[in-house]
């Protein structure tokens, strides 16, 4: 499996590429042959990849060296299971509001003495079948990343509780449902934002929890590393097809005149 838990614990920087609506194992291919990218995060949330969708994806995550993140509702246990199990090395919760939604999201997706997730070593997290049970759910344990979003007023009340949570890795801000809790839409620098982000960045490291954004601009991101964030969704399949389409039209401009 994966080492990415183990460099994520260490507090080195982790870039991770989005894949969604446009999700392919070509595009997720290409981002590890281009390389710097460390993980590919499969918006299960959103954009509605399905789990066969999420093997074709984690396949081509594992010939090119990137973890696979998986980011689901936490609506009920198979719903954050069966991504581990299809070969995400990691899942992370969106609208996690409190601690009891914390409990069940570790509960969910660690092994024994952690969690009570069930164990069937027959997916690819297992070797279908070859790892020894025990080996297997200590392996796990050791290397699945488990993340909760925190995005609404809820989630930052609780937030002194869920970082003294045992099996919670990191916590990823959502910057635009934050700013749609703090009541300033697409305001992503608004001091509303920008404070309630320092709080959340304080209570991890006070906690020794790590914690993560989307790098919205360069800038966004450097501000953000420098107070102890270190892991960055930067960038997604839209965005680089809207971006690149818009590249060729400045650069055929003469074309499209």
């Amino acid at each position: 499996m994966s080492d990415l838990r183990q460099r994520l614990l260490a507090g080195e920087v982790i870039r991770l590429f989005g894949v969604g609506q446009l999700a392919s194992a070509k595009l997720v291919e290409m981002v590890g042959i281009l390389g710097g990218y460390d993980g590919i995060w499969i918006d299960m949330e959103h954009a509605g990849c399905d789990l066969r969708q999420v093997e074709q994806l984690t396949l081509a995550c594992r010939a090119r060296g990137l973890a696979a993140i998986a980011r689901v509702e936490l609506t009920d246990y198979a719903r954050l299971m069966r991504p581990l199990e299809a070969g995400a090395v990691g899942v992370m919760a969106a609208q996690v509001r409190s601690l009891d939604d914390g409990r069940k999201l570790v509960r969910w997706t660690r092994f024994w003495p952690l969690g009570q997730r069930g164990i069937n070593g027959g997916g690819v997290d297992g070797d279908y079948g070859i790892t020894p049970l025990a080996e297997y759910a200590e392996r796990a344990n050791g290397q699945v990343v488990v993340a909760a979003q925190v995005e609404t007023i809820d989630a930052i009340e609780a937030l002194p509780d869920l970082v003294r949570l045992d099996g919670i890795d990191l916590f990823f801000v959502g910057p635009s449902d934050l700013a749609q809790a703090l009541g300033v839409i697409g305001q992503f620098e608004h001091p509303r934002c920008m404070d309630t982000i320092d709080y959340i960045a304080r209570t991890c490291r006070e906690a020794g929890k790590r914690w993560g954004i989307v790098a919205r601009t360069p800038e966004y991101a450097e501000h953000w590393r420098q107070r102890g964030c270190n892991v960055f969704l930067v960038g997604n399949d839209l965005i680089a097809f809207r971006e690149g389409i818009g590249r060729l039209r400045e650069r055929f401009s003469g074309l499209f005149q």
